[in-house]
């Protein structure tokens, strides 16, 4: 997977490169794996969720991500996040980025 995600860096060049997961669908220690793979891809974002599976994103796994990149890679929090509360929650625990479907209403 590793070498996959290396090739799409290469062929986006200098373009943003998000990473989807879904955090959802895999354990504590798959997340722990994931999150290696994609670091060591040369990817700049790692994204929680395509908001279409299973949950979406939860302090919990952007707390894990922070710590397990130590700044190195950014976090987009996607996937389930419907309130201003909730952006914000995603935000303290570490997202660089919010992705949501809906307008956020306090």
């Amino acid at each position: 997977m590793e070498r996959e995600i290396k090739e799409v860096r290469l062929a986006c060049k200098d373009k943003i490169l998000k990473v989807i997961v879904e955090t959802g669908a895999l354990t504590d220690t798959e997340k722990r794996v994931i999150c290696e793979i994609v670091q060591a891809s040369g990817a700049d974002y790692i994204k929680t969720s395509t908001g279409f599976g299973f949950s979406g994103a939860n302090a919990e796994d952007i707390e894990l991500f922070s710590r397990l990149t130590a700044g190195k890679l950014k976090i987009k929090a996607s996937g389930g996040i419907r309130s201003l509360e909730q952006a914000s929650n995603m935000i303290k625990s570490g997202a660089s980025r919010i992705g949501e479907s809906s307008a956020l209403i306090n």
